[in-house]
């Protein structure tokens, strides 16, 4: 398995994004994945599925040291003293010491950042992960939390899929060192029509979830978390590392981006960067 490399840390390339699994389908999703070769699994406070993916963890027997997990506070917890208390709980929840990667799951525009910061780099120090991040920040937020911060960040979790253009998110999380985890990578199966995607599937004799998989680990330092609970899809979404797309494809992928490409926008969400 491939890892991005960032401020320190070494991310494996493609891990489980668990959102809205839960319970037994969390556990045999996360167990699924393990046996698939992943090492890299994603959770959040706000999934109320960690105790599920800890079950899964300790099931596996997989040494803690293979393991890559991140958590994620939710943006109501991100005060200095509340984030600190939240990523407790979600280590009780996971039956861990710590995690691998603590980030704040959204800004929250009503919290001071360098507060949030603040709290964030003492979950660090403090034991509670090896390394921390944040979520769904544009490119003045992350700007801002990169020069408030005395840890190095090593990760901007964001959306990301063709028809969404986050050259710019991209560009700032590469000049300061940071790694780019997509989320929704593959548009939430929207994405698998289309013509160009089909046709570049069938040159290579993969699935269409492959090749946007695949467009999104050949970019540098991207990492992408496909959430599936099929046991064959799991095991298609990590079989992206003995094929390369070319750079004909590659770009032919890129040009599907669009104005209205954004699937993610909730009431919270900060003011994004403009798309062209």
């Amino acid at each position: 398995m491939p890892f991005v490399h960032a401020n320190g840390a070494a991310i494996p390339a493609i891990g489980l994004g668990t959102w809205a699994a839960r319970d037994e389908d969390c556990i045999q999703a996360v167990s699924w994945a393990l046996e698939a070769g992943y090492r890299h699994i994603d959770t959040a406070a706000a999934y109320e599925n960690e105790h599920a993916v800890g079950q899964a963890l300790r099931a596996s027997g997989l040494p803690r040291s293979d393991l890559f997990v991140t958590t994620k506070v939710w943006y109501t917890d991100i005060a200095d003293g509340s984030l600190q208390k939240s990523a407790e709980a979600s280590l009780r929840r996971l039956g861990l010491d710590h995690v691998d990667l603590l980030l704040i799951h959204w800004p929250n525009q009503a919290i001071p950042l360098r507060d949030s910061m603040r709290a964030l780099c003492d979950a660090k120090r403090k034991g509670l992960t090896r390394h921390i991040g944040v979520s769904n920040f544009p490119v003045a937020l992350l700007e801002e939390a990169v020069a408030v911060a005395d840890e190095p960040l090593v990760a901007n979790q964001c959306e990301y899929q063709p028809r969404l253009d986050q050259s710019k998110v991209l560009e700032a999380c590469r000049r300061h060192g940071l790694a780019f985890t997509s989320y929704s990578p593959i548009g939430r199966g929207e994405l698998l029509g289309e013509p160009a995607i089909r046709r570049i599937a069938e040159q290579h004799g993969r699935t269409p979830a492959q090749i946007v998989l695949r467009w999104h680990v050949q970019q540098p330092g991207v990492i992408a978390i496909p959430k599936s609970a099929n046991r064959r899809r799991i095991a298609e979404n990590i079989a992206l590392f003995d094929f390369a797309l070319s750079d004909e494809e590659m770009a032919a992928i890129s040009s599907l981006a669009r104005p209205d490409g954004r699937m993610i926008d909730p009431a919270w969400a900060p003011r994004w960067d403009a798309v062209a």
